[in-house]
């Protein structure tokens, strides 16, 4: 199992926090409101605890479950603290319709994360292409991307942990895709599939 820290205490926290516990993960809460984090950790059960904010995180892995335009000074803030630390960023960078990405550049939250972090940090991109109802209730494919094996590696045992399958699209620079994938299930949402009830996911053919 994983000891993760997960900054934020919004719905996404909540949810991955409560998987986790689930899973048997050792867990602990961030946020801003220490009393917010602290109802967080207590909600989660599982003897989740609260970390003070900007200091160093007790979990190896650490999910910054925050909206995307806070993500980086978020991490840039920590700085140092985050040293040697896997860095999962969930976030997309929806523009104000929901239909591109809030950035032009060929680039995404987890590359400009992977720049403000420190250089012994690993920055893994992971969960951003599901809907936050769906990773509470149903079982989706996980995609990732990341440059370190061994992070990735160590994201990929918490997400099966979770009962989930993870599946590995490449280097860091995949997570331009990945958000653009996100933006593809809204998407979906709104027009071929009609409803938020759904995830995206591979079927693979049979040998």
């Amino acid at each position: 199992m994983s000891n993760i820290s997960i900054i934020g205490t919004g719905n996404m926290a909540r949810t991955i926090g409560a998987r986790a516990v689930a899973g048997g993960n050792t867990v602990e809460v961030m946020g801003r409101d220490q009393s917010k984090a602290a109802d967080l950790a207590k909600a989660l059960g599982g003897g989740a605890t609260t970390g003070e904010w900007g200091t160093a995180p007790a979990g190896d892995i650490v999910i910054v479950a925050l909206l995307y335009d806070g993500v980086v000074p978020v991490v840039a803030q920590y700085g140092d603290a985050l040293a040697g630390k896997v860095i999962v960023d969930i976030s997309n960078p929806f523009n104000s319709t929901f239909d591109g990405l809030a950035h032009r550049e060929e680039t995404s939250i987890a590359q400009e994360v992977a720049k403000a972090a420190p250089a012994s940090a690993s920055v893994v991109k992971a969960f951003n292409t599901i809907f936050r109802h769906v990773l509470e209730k149903g079982r989706p494919d996980v995609f990732i991307a990341g440059d370190n094996a061994q992070a990735k590696a160590s994201v990929e045992a918490f997400i099966e942990s979770l009962g989930l399958r993870p599946l590995d699209v490449g280097g860091l620079k995949m997570a331009h895709w990945l958000e653009g994938a996100g933006v593809v299930t809204v998407g979906l949402a709104n027009h071929g599939v009609g409803n938020l009830d759904f995830a995206l996911s591979i079927t693979e053919l049979p040998v």
